[in-house]
């Protein structure tokens, strides 16, 4: 079976790329070639490119902006689907806004703001998709997916599209019944507050300049590298081990958040999993806490 041609079958030629670098897609800037790359223009594609991989049993990795992973240095061996800007679209109902999965979060909350709507201020920082975003539960400054999601249109492993409300999705600290079963996010309603424009946007401003003040944005990185282990804070604890700065290569924990494994230059993913090795049973020897990736580490094959 020749992949690419079945594979521009479902999407248009144009946005299937073959041998594409994973660095070019992934905010660590890290990662090998991809055998395919594919970027569907609709819902009922992303479907039918499950449909197709699961029938046909090629491996296959559902793709946002790449803000939470990490791809080996080998590449993948299968297809990525990347869902972005080609499915991005809002719609906004007085204090309901339903919108695309591949919306960029920062997107989607500075669209709530100019329509004085109050209640994704926290995420106007996070770099992922509401895909990804739903999916894990994202949170910052207090503030969560689950406390604005209404419902959420999902895409099971056989191609099957349904609806799932708030209760059903199971939402957690960084989890999901979306994560434990596999099933790929197309569209998600979210329920919002009515208020003043300008107050919101002033309070995504503050929490902004917060952000730029405590987290290492200059360089690449996948966010928290490690979940809040209960009781603790991990950038706490690592800090408290005396890791600011341990480098392998060019990844590094942060000097100004311990929180954070930083591509400082031309890191390679061994580097970043060396250096979160290390970590990890630095932590576990001086406190007996046993720190949890946040960020996915994405296999060669």
């Amino acid at each position: 079976m020749d992949i690419y041609k079945e594979l521009c079958r479902i999407v248009k030629q144009d946005n299937v790329l073959t041998d594409e670098l994973m660095c070019n897609h992934t905010t660590f800037r890290i990662g090998g070639k991809a055998d395919y790359y594919v970027s569907p223009d609709s819902e009922n594609e992303v479907a039918s490119l499950i449909r197709f991989c699961e029938t046909n049993k090629i491996r296959y990795h559902i793709h946002g902006n790449g803000s939470n992973v990490l791809f080996n240095d080998n590449g993948y061996r299968g297809v990525i689907i990347c869902i972005g800007s080609n499915l991005s679209e809002i719609a906004q109902n007085d204090n309901i806004i339903k919108a695309q999965s591949g919306v960029l979060l920062a997107g989607l909350s500075v669209y709530a703001a100019s329509k004085g709507l109050s209640g994704l201020e926290f995420a106007s920082g996070i770099p992922g998709t509401l895909g990804g975003a739903v999916t894990m539960n994202a949170g910052a400054y207090g503030g969560e997916m689950k406390d604005v999601i209404e419902s959420v249109t999902v895409c099971d492993r056989e191609g099957n599209v349904r609806v799932l409300n708030k209760d059903e999705l199971c939402l957690g600290y960084r989890t999901s019944i979306i994560q434990k079963n596999e099933l790929t996010v197309l569209s998600a309603t979210l329920k919002l507050t009515e208020g003043d424009s300008d107050r919101i946007k002033a309070g995504m401003k503050e929490l902004n300049n917060k952000r730029r003040e405590k987290q290492p944005l200059e360089y690449g990185s996948a966010g928290s590298t490690f979940k809040r282990p209960e009781g603790y804070f991990a950038g706490k604890l690592i800090e408290d081990s005396g890791l600011k700065g341990y480098r392998v290569g060019d990844a590094m924990v942060s000097e100004k958040h311990a929180g954070f494994v930083v591509n400082v230059g031309n890191a390679t993913a061994e580097d970043v999993k060396t250096v979160m090795t290390h970590v990890q049973e630095e932590v576990k020897k001086r406190y007996d806490v046993w720190l949890e990736p946040e960020v996915r580490i994405i296999q060669e094959g």
